[in-house]
């Protein structure tokens, strides 16, 4: 597995090194691990100033206070991550460096929410998820759990992004431990609000009690069915989730209750605002909930 971290110095990046420290399993099986510090261009006029050799020098010290508390970290856990540090901006160069290592998982701390209440992840971020189709597992504000074996929550709602994400971890297992607890979770309609007006024009129920589960089961194993063969396959146990209701909100408060490590799925790219790149649910997911959210992109 092909990992790239992208660090600066702050708190929350070394929140992301000290989850990826913190996967026993994962470190196990030898990934790839990439720590990349990107730093903004001095102004040329310093750079005439002072010559090329001391900006260079300059930057190589930047970068070195950058890597050096990230490799304590890694090292703690007997590991050892390559290191590289360029000049540009940020987002746009994290996302290249991605797509030339063919990394298969981008991992980023973010400061949380900005200004506008659906824009939840800090800019940089949010510029990485609009320019790379890469998985992306972005870190709240809060330290992950440092345990090895996850609790991990995979929403799905019987489309291509939720397979997306199925099969990703599916091919990725070691990066949520051996003994990790897996819940799919599904979020079916809430038929029971469905009315027809009678003779008088009063509200009525359309459907009985009976009837609403038994549309909420088929919603359900819709879903579910396409998925279980591919857990049967690998050997790895589920617990399925059916929840009724708003899907951001259901699964937001499904992850505080069972206190989820983190929250896996799929995402078909750009929603409203070209940086709030995942969609709706997965948009109201990350704008109420601290809990690590790992992003499968999907092109539409």
């Amino acid at each position: 597995m092909k990992i790239l971290v992208p660090v600066d110095g702050s708190k929350n990046s070394l929140n992301a090194v000290q989850f990826i420290g913190s996967r026993k399993t994962l470190l196990g099986s030898e990934p790839k691990i990439e720590l990349l510090n990107v730093q903004l261009p001095l102004p040329a006029r310093a750079c005439r100033l002072v010559g090329q050799d001391a900006i260079q020098r300059y930057y190589e010290d930047e970068a070195e206070k950058v890597f050096e508390p990230s490799r304590k970290i890694l090292e703690k856990e007997g590991y050892q991550a390559s290191e590289a540090f360029t000049v540009g901006e940020a987002a746009p160069t994290i996302a290249k460096a991605a797509e030339d290592i063919d990394a298969d998982l981008i991992v980023m701390g973010s400061r949380g929410q900005s200004a506008l209440k659906g824009l939840f992840f800090g800019s940089v971020s949010n510029g990485v998820l609009a320019q790379s189709k890469r998985p992306m597992l972005v870190i709240r504000d809060e330290l992950p759990t440092p345990a090895d074996s996850l609790r991990v929550g995979i929403a799905i709602d019987g489309s291509k992004y939720g397979r997306a994400a199925v099969r990703y971890v599916l091919k990725h297992l070691p990066l949520f431990g051996t003994q990790a607890t897996f819940y799919l979770i599904n979020v079916v309609s809430d038929y029971a609000g469905a009315v027809m007006p009678d003779m008088a024009g009063m509200a009525l129920p359309a459907l009985s009690e009976e009837e609403v589960l038994e549309l909420q089961r088929e919603e359900f194993n819709e879903a579910m069915d396409p998925l279980r063969p591919l857990f049967a396959k690998s050997a790895v146990k589920t617990k399925e989730i059916c929840l009724v209701g708003n899907p951001g909100d259901e699964i937001s408060a499904f992850a505080r209750k069972r206190k989820l490590d983190i929250i896996v799925m799929g995402s078909h790219g750009y929603g409203r605002f070209k940086s709030a790149v995942m969609g709706s649910v997965a948009t109201r997911i990350a704008a109420s909930s601290n809990v690590p959210l790992l992003v499968i992109r999907t092109a539409s």
